[in-house]
């Protein structure tokens, strides 16, 4: 290693303020160093025992989750290396919008697999090499380990069925309830194209008090107030959005006016109340009985809306707005008066519930086909209710990502152990150099039935023994009679040697979280415990592509920050007299 100041010899290259790391000064294995340390960040928060994190951001919002991506987020990470994981997770959470954790841990044990192989004396180029070729076997094996798939995506069992495993892993006991209810509101908004369907029509509402158990799915969409107006109930109603203020136009210069008598100050305002009257009015005679306005309602004119009967709602969310426009079929107006018959919209019911003592109002449509659906969860705490919403969010991509790939592999680390076995052999095969890395890049996937062992409080080698043996057998005897495709064939010639294999096929074995029969182990396909295959192969892709990035920078150049001396801090007494 060089004894020379980093950077020294470019002394007169950059301009002044300049940092420059080079390989001799170690830029790889502190790169490789910071992106362990954001991996072991997020690697206990993995699986359904995952330990919570309590982070508090810069708006000191304490944020509770065991969800990487959201973790993350509220992170500000400045090393340009460990910035480029951050950004695979964002892509997977963008993709596929579950198994971020598995991206990070993954790629930060590729990288730890690295750094022995560098150790060793091979060159990066060698490792990234035998990065990729482990990368193009795992992808093609993670095909042949298929063991079921989303056969109707209409079907409430079947959706729940690959909903369950992803809500799981977030809130823990609690996956039956919420995959139940997220399959009932997705089929409720699903269109008759699945392909289409759109996430953003799954909306959640969260209202404190009660359990898990006490929420419920509203074809239609919730809102967390009651209407302004006396009225508070409508059916069949003729829908009218207003985006501009419900009241008297105010001019926009002030002026002066001079008073002589009493009646000239009774008559001042009465030009204005004809004129919100017969506005109001034109509202009642165009048909229109709901009124949702997405700015401020005058007392003036709620006063005329309550005396023509029409319900009045206030939605200052411009977003929400725009999603009631697309469930009630209506145009926003920026103008008050008598919209168009194709600007109106239709609800087939306008109602408000009370909900745990907070009154809610909900535009429901009772026909089968809903274009929103809204969760109402329960719960005890905001930051409980917060992770809920996000286990949500993830259950109802996966959805999304089932109407593009609905086949299903092992979960419970089943998987990544029949890719260890796979790969290793296929690295064994390898004639060059590259075999090494092939084989390390095997050895990265233990981590994930390992880190699912320890969260347990299993004895994470014992667990991994007696995986290690049952895969080696299930992939010979796969191998041998030539069925390579989840669980062995029952519909073989020859019954015998299927029953035989049958016996040692154990290629869905997986770590038992429970430790019902004290092995540890269970049969991830049995136990219902599946991963959807498309966003196993997205974090495969994306964790090697980080793993590869940051092995392939040799260099770091780092500028002087923009702009002068930072500014004075806020003085604490500010406020003081």
């Amino acid at each position: 290693m060089s004894l020379s100041i980093p950077g020294a010899p470019n002394a007169g290259l950059f301009k002044q303020g300049y940092q420059n790391y080079e390989a001799e000064d170690g830029a790889v294995i502190r790169n490789i160093e910071a992106c362990r340390a954001i991996a072991q960040t997020v690697q206990t928060s993995l699986g359904p025992y995952g330990r919570n994190k309590i982070v508090i951001n810069h708006l000191q919002k304490m944020i509770l989750t065991s969800d990487a991506a959201s973790i993350l987020k509220e992170l500000d990470v400045v090393h340009p290396a460990a910035k480029l994981i951050v950004m695979a997770s964002q892509q997977q959470e963008a993709e596929i919008g579950d198994a971020t954790n598995m991206v990070i841990v993954l790629a930060g044990e590729m990288l730890r697999k690295a750094e022995e192989l560098l150790r060793m004396g091979l060159k990066a180029s060698e490792v990234v090499k035998g990065f990729e070729r482990g990368m193009g076997e795992a992808l093609r094996c993670l095909n042949q380990l298929v063991v079921d798939q989303v056969r109707d995506p209409r079907s409430q069992k079947e959706l729940a069925k690959a909903i369950r495993t992803v809500v799981a892993s977030k809130q823990s006991g609690n996956e039956d309830i919420l995959a139940k209810l997220i399959a009932e509101a997705i089929i409720a908004v699903l269109p008759k194209h699945a392909a289409s369907f759109n996430v953003d029509n799954i909306r959640v509402v969260k209202i404190m008090g009660g359990s898990l158990e006490q929420s419920k799915v509203v074809k239609g969409m919730v809102f967390g107030r009651e209407p302004d107006s006396s009225t508070k109930k409508a059916k069949n109603a003729k829908v009218g959005v207003f985006s501009c203020p419900i009241d008297i136009s105010q001019t926009e210069t002030k002026g002066t006016v001079l008073l002589h008598n009493a009646k000239e100050m009774m008559d001042f305002t009465k030009g204005e109340e004809t004129q919100l009257e017969a506005a109001i009015k034109e509202l009642y005679d165009s048909g229109l009985r709901v009124v949702v306005a997405g700015s401020t309602v005058g007392e003036l004119a709620l006063h005329y809306l309550n005396r023509f009967g029409i319900l009045v709602v206030k939605v200052l969310s411009k977003f929400e707005l725009r999603r009631l426009c697309r469930v009630v079929g209506a145009s926003p107006l920026a103008r008050l008066g008598a919209p168009m018959p194709d600007e109106m919209g239709k609800i087939d019911l306008v109602e408000t519930l009370e909900i745990g003592g907070d009154r809610v109002t909900v535009f429901r449509q009772e026909d089968e086909q809903t274009r929103t659906a809204t969760l109402v969860i329960r719960g005890a705490t905001q930051n409980h209710l917060d992770d809920v919403e996000r286990a949500i969010d993830d259950g109802v991509n996966v959805v999304k990502a089932i109407t593009k790939d609905p086949r299903l592999v092992a979960g419970a680390g089943a998987t990544e152990m029949q890719l260890i076995e796979r790969i290793s052999r296929f690295g064994e095969t390898t004639p060059e150099l590259s075999q090494y890395s092939i084989k390390k890049y095997a050895e990265a996937f233990e981590v994930i039935p390992r880190t699912l062992a320890e969260s347990a409080g299993l004895d994470a080698t014992e667990v991994l023994a007696r995986l290690y043996a049952s895969h080696n057998r299930a992939l010979d005897a796969s191998l041998g009679n030539g069925k390579a495709n989840g669980k062995t064939s029952k519909d073989s010639d020859d019954s015998s040697e299927s029953s035989s294999s049958d016996e040692d096929y154990d290629g869905t074995l997986g770590v038992d979280l429970e430790n019902d029969d004290g092995s540890g182990t269970l049969d991830a396909q049995e136990a219902g415990i599946l991963d959807l295959l498309v966003s196993k192969q997205w974090a495969i892709q994306l964790a090697t592509e980080a793993a590869r990035t940051v092995l392939s920078v040799d260099q770091i150049i780092v500028a002087r920050q923009a702009g002068g001396p930072k500014p004075p801090g806020q003085n604490p007494g500010w406020d003081e007299d």
